[in-house]
């Protein structure tokens, strides 16, 4: 599906700083979309696009690391990690849904296609109460989305430093 190795490296210890930067900065550019109006004509079809960067980033991630995690071993903290990482998806794709519906609703391009369509629809009460409830989906995905992404990190390092750091320090000099 993507790479497994880039330049003679496994691909998922450099995919993932795609992912743990875009999925952060996607969801915080939809809370600002959603809760900050001079935000959302500021951002414009930005937040989508950059939610869909993540969107894409998360699977080719995931599949890396599972190759990865398959030349590891047999580690529990490998497989939580995986199995974190892999609810990750779910969480990027909200976040890029409510981001196009929330760019489609306020976009004016997009509203010269829709509100002809839905004119019985459009009044300024419904579209206040989308909105409210639009702006409340965001937050709660995208707070979701980014606590994800701490959980899924902090399971990587230990999975990753386990068994490689003590406390206290080794004795005798440090090898490199």
């Amino acid at each position: 599906m993507g790479p497994t190795i880039i330049d003679g490296l496994p691909a998922h210890v450099l995919l993932v700083h795609f992912v743990v930067v875009l999925v952060p900065l996607a969801a915080l550019l939809l809370i600002l979309a959603a809760c900050w109006p001079a935000a959302r004509t500021r951002l414009g079809f930005l937040v989508p696009l950059t939610a869909f960067t993540a969107l894409v980033t998360v699977p080719l991630t995931t599949h890396s690391g599972e190759w990865l995690a398959q030349r590891s071993g047999d580690d529990p903290l490998i497989r939580r990690h995986a199995d974190l990482g892999d609810q990750l998806l779910m969480w990027s794709a909200g976040t890029f849904l409510l981001s196009a519906v929330w760019w489609a609703l306020h976009s004016r391009r997009a509203g010269q296609w829709w509100r002809p369509r839905f004119a019985k629809i459009d009044t300024l009460t419904t579209r206040r109460a989308v909105s409210i409830a639009l702006a409340t989906l965001a937050v709660a995905v995208s707070t979701g989305s980014m606590i994800q992404v701490y959980r899924i990190g902090d399971s990587g390092a230990r999975a990753a430093w386990h068994d490689r750091a003590t406390d206290p320090p080794a004795a005798g000099p440090v090898q490199r």
